[in-house]
């Protein structure tokens, strides 16, 4: 059972690889982005609904097998920032783009509440939902920069 919630908990075991664990999660969620992106409205939130309550269970398992708190390997929460984070983009290059690098900024830069959650809320629910928050902000300031593209 550890394995498979490791296997979960790091994205497929990308959270292993070297330098920027963050960053390889996203790009995972990209690829899932890419294979459920038609699916929906419905069906499409119901994905980031069920993967966010495997990854509050998921990521608290891993801290106690690796005993760290909120350790870099995790990656589940990345991948549910980014899903949320293009959750309304168009399937255009240059919006994807867009949407992994604004939820890397503010998964990194952390604005509040972000930085609050990431404070003062621990185990798999901490994990899970300050990424949570970076995503909305991705997707609010990506659906803004649309919208004023299309005004011009």
């Amino acid at each position: 059972m550890d394995r498979l919630l490791m296997f979960i908990a790091t994205g497929a075991y990308s959270g292993y690889l070297p330098k920027a664990p963050g960053t390889w999660g996203s790009a995972v969620g990209v690829l899932i982005w890419l294979l459920l992106n038609r699916l929906g409205t419905i069906p499409y939130i119901s994905v980031i609904g069920t993967l966010f309550v495997i990854g509050i269970f998921s990521a608290g398992a891993a801290e106690k097998i690796v005993d760290r708190p909120d350790p870099g390997i995790v990656v589940i929460d990345e991948i549910v920032g980014l899903l949320i984070a293009l959750s309304l983009a168009p399937a255009h290059p240059a919006a994807v783009f867009a949407g992994f690098c604004l939820f890397r900024f503010f998964d990194i830069w952390k604005p509040f509440p972000v930085n609050w959650i990431d404070c003062h809320l621990h185990g798999g629910l901490g994990i899970m939902l300050d990424d949570v928050v970076a995503g909305l902000y991705a997707l609010l300031v990506l659906e803004l920069g649309l919208w004023l593209i299309r005004m011009l």
